[in-house]
């Protein structure tokens, strides 16, 4: 029987995991992973959440593997971190589970030295898996506390590479426009088209779509060489509104 896609990363995946985390391991020329039981969940997060489900690019399962996601939730829930289900942050927002995460980083196809914008930093998570995988991080975010908590456990973790603010994402971030990929981590109504303006010639954008309490839509939105246009759903979903002044009047349809 042909080895899948799926087999092959998980195959590479562990190969990383025996090289690098060592785990249970008597003698290893890698230093252990400090947390051995966040680690642990990790690989577990990574083989049957992820790997199991079908995300099959290894880089992606790596850098899934290496963000210690414990530390972007609020401590008197770290221990259900490494479950496949979204948690609460505060102020009404959530981080989005482990699978959607590694799905729309896989749709986005960050690569080392891509411009990378997030609308919605929310945890800093997401921001955190995409510098994990060399890119360069613009990341929006609309609540404050948020944006200021997120930008501190980023810097605490050493991921240089991101840089967060407080504002609206509707609006993008126009001065290191165009971006190589956008991940939108909150539905519009519709497509922003400020965002749609800033996708670089050959990015892609990766952004639910749909109305607030219903089932909404993941799409992968290229823009090819020509500037025009090529958009899929892959699945549904649901994610917390995008808000903001603009987004809102999108939604009441002014």
């Amino acid at each position: 029987m042909a080895e899948s896609g799926t087999d092959r990363a998980l195959g590479r995946w562990r190969g990383w995991v025996a090289g690098l985390l060592c785990i249970q391991a008597t003698a290893c020329a890698a230093p252990p992973v400090a947390g051995g039981g966040e680690a642990a969940a990790r690989v577990h997060m990574v083989e049957r959440q992820l790997a199991g489900r079908g995300i099959d690019d290894a880089r992606v399962l790596a850098a899934m593997g290496r963000v210690p996601r414990h530390r972007f939730v609020p401590a008197n829930i770290a221990a259900q971190a490494y479950l496949d289900q979204p948690l609460p942050i505060g102020h009404g927002q959530t981080i989005s589970q482990p699978y959607i995460v590694a799905l729309m980083t896989q749709l986005a196809r960050p690569r080392a030295g891509m411009r990378v914008l997030e609308v919605g930093t929310g945890s800093g998570y997401q921001a955190a898996v995409l510098a994990e995988l060399g890119a360069e991080v613009y990341s929006i975010e609309i609540v404050a506390p948020l944006a200021e908590r997120a930008g501190r456990v980023l810097r605490e973790l050493g991921y240089d590479t991101v840089a967060v603010r407080n504002g609206d994402g509707y609006a993008g971030w126009p001065g290191h426009a165009p971006f190589d990929a956008i991940v939108v981590t909150a539905a519009p109504e519709r497509v922003p088209p400020p965002l749609l303006a800033q996708l670089a010639r050959g990015g892609r954008m990766v952004v639910p779509v749909g109305p607030v309490h219903a089932v909404q839509e993941l799409r992968v939105i290229e823009k090819r060489a020509d500037g025009s246009l090529v958009e899929r759903v892959v699945s549904p979903v649901r994610f917390v509104p995008l808000t903001g002044d603009a987004a809102d009047r999108d939604r009441g349809g002014r």
